[in-house]
Formats: structure tokens, sequence, C-alpha cells
């Protein structure tokens, strides 16, 4: 069983309920089981400031599934919460975003697939909630932890505790 990393994230109505529902239909899959969980964050837009504030949270879970296996349960649930996808744009708003950070210490970089995930060193509402899960990880790319890479973030977005978990 592989041990990795899922970042999950909703800016749409219920974004907390998205995201919780995300994590359920993860386990309700059979082939992923979740480790434990970070708290949830309420999170600046990246990318696109001109939408909601998100709710996000990171999971650390085991699976059996290979990466690009994991990336297409991770897309067929995106799918089942009406996840809206536009050709040519990026970070538009989202009931549910379900990206995969880190599959063991591998490095993946296929079209349609780059593990690490490859803005994770630049994303304050990724680093955090890895911050609270494992700060001493060492990046397989970068060689620098998880507390090192959020240190380096020039101007990082705004973030709140939310206060629950998953």
């Amino acid at each position: 069983m592989a041990i990795a990393y899922l970042s999950l994230g909703s800016n749409i109505d219920d974004r907390v309920s998205y995201v919780q529902q995300a994590s359920k239909l993860l386990t309700e899959s059979g082939l992923v089981s979740i480790v434990r969980s970070s708290a949830l964050y309420e999170t600046e837009p990246w990318g696109n400031p001109e939408q909601n504030w998100f709710i996000n949270a990171v999971l650390e879970i085991k699976t059996k599934l290979e990466p690009r296996e994991l990336l297409t349960l991770c897309n067929d649930i995106e799918d089942k919460l009406n996840r809206e996808r536009v050709e040519g744009k990026k970070w538009l708003p989202r009931t549910i975003d379900i990206d995969v950070l880190f599959y063991g210490d591998l490095t993946i970089n296929e079209p349609g697939l780059t593990i690490p995930h490859k803005y994770l060193s630049i994303r304050a509402f990724v680093l955090v909630p890895l911050l609270e899960l494992i700060p001493d990880y060492v990046h397989p790319k970068y060689k620098k932890s998880i507390s090192e890479l959020y240190e380096a973030i020039e101007n990082p977005e705004e973030i709140f505790l939310y206060g629950t978990r998953i």
C-alpha cells in the first residue's frame, strides 16, 4: 500500500459539505483508506482572485492504486460532485477539486500527471494543511521540507483555520 496526500477544495455552495462528500466517496470506493486529515481551512483564492474563498483540507491516504489510477478516481469523484471544467480555463470556481500532491516519494512528469503537484511549493492553502500533517517531509524534487517551502513563499494567500475536521 502506498501513502499519498490529496488536497481537497471547494468554493461553491456548501463548501464544507462538498469536501466532506468527496472524502466519503474516496473511502466508499474501497480503493482508498484515509489515515488522517488536516483541519479545514478557509483560504483566499489562488490564481483567480475574482471568486469566492475556498474551504481546503489535505488527506493522508493509503491506496493500492497506481498514481494514474488514483488521479482517475479523484477525477471521477469530481464529476460525481458536478465539477464543471471549461476547456482552456484554469482556476475557476468549483464544487470540488481533488489534487494528488504526493505519492510516496515518486516524481512523475507525464502528460496529465505531475507528482509532486507542480504548484504545491507556492500554494499556502496546500502547505498549511501539510504543515499540520508532515512538516518535516522533504519534497522529492526540491529537497526542502514542507516547513522550508512554506517559509519561502513571498506573498502567501490569506488562510484561516475553519475549526473542524472532515
